[in-house]
């Protein structure tokens, strides 16, 4: 999918209750656009630690306008699930996809010395 509107009316539809009900979740998984535009952006939160993050902020259930307490993780499976193909992938499935470069595994000695200059 490729806005959380759509996002937020097959929560409806599956969950029950409107769309709004829905968005601020949605909302959250796909933030990430700002930084980043493109699929690549799913890497941050579409994992199964990104649904559990969200069960952290959002709370274990919301309660959607038909007086119904939906899982907030149900909804966070539902939202990768439809942008990832049917499947759930892991933060370490994202990761073991970056090609490592020199600089990545390059540390400084910075924080080192600025506490021997003390």
């Amino acid at each position: 999918m490729t806005h959380t509107f759509y996002h937020a009316k097959s929560s409806a539809k599956l969950f029950g209750g409107t769309p709004e009900d829905y968005l601020e979740i949605h909302h959250w998984f796909d933030a990430t656009k700002e930084s980043f535009c493109d699929f690549r952006h799913r890497a941050i939160r579409h994992h199964s630690e990104g649904i559990f993050e969200c069960e952290r902020i959002f709370g274990t259930t919301i309660t959607n306008s038909d007086g119904k307490e939906i899982p907030t993780r149900y909804i966070g499976e539902q939202h990768v699930m439809e942008d990832c193909g049917g499947y759930v992938p892991s933060l370490s499935d994202w990761l073991s996809t970056i090609q490592p470069k020199p600089w990545m595994a390059k540390a400084t000695q910075v924080g080192a010395r600025a506490r021997r200059a003390e």
